[in-house]
Formats: C-alpha cells, structure tokens, sequence
C-alpha cells in the first residue's frame, strides 16, 4: 500500500505558527518565534509591481507573538505548528 503524506493543516486566524522573522539591528540571525495568527490580509494584498514602490511590501498574516509583538509575514515565512 503506497504511504499517504500527511498535509499540513491550512493557515487561518487562531491558527498557532512558528515564524521566521528578519535579523534585528541587535540579532545577527534570523529569529524562530511562536503565536497565533490574529488576522488574514490575503483578499488586500497587491502585487509588488502595483505598489507604486519597491519598499515595505505588503504581507498576508498578522501574527501576535507569545512574547507580546505584532509581527506580520508571509506565507513563506509561517508554518503551523
């Protein structure tokens, strides 16, 4: 019998997540972090080229950390834990 992958649960808010934030000015490395997405901006997101600038691209989810911050990311950027 072939062996069945198991897929990942969908990405909705109140889903907890692992995130992988940019370095800070005070971290070197790219940080791990856990929360909870709190809000989904997927039907608001444009793509980079309607922007009308190449800074702060927009991201999908809104991610309160278990530490207290705010963060936002994209879809490469979370995994449901």
């Amino acid at each position: 019998m072939p062996r069945s992958e198991r897929k990942p649960a969908p990405i909705t808010v109140g889903t907890r997540v692992t995130v992988t934030t940019p370095p800070a000015p005070d971290h070197s490395k790219q940080q791990v972090e856990v929360g909870t997405v709190v809000d989904d901006y997927a039907d608001s997101l444009l793509p980079l080229g309607e922007l009308g600038r190449t800074w702060a691209p927009t991201r999908r989810w809104a991610i309160a950390l278990d530490d207290g911050r705010l963060v936002f990311a994209t879809d490469n950027d979370i995994t449901a834990t």
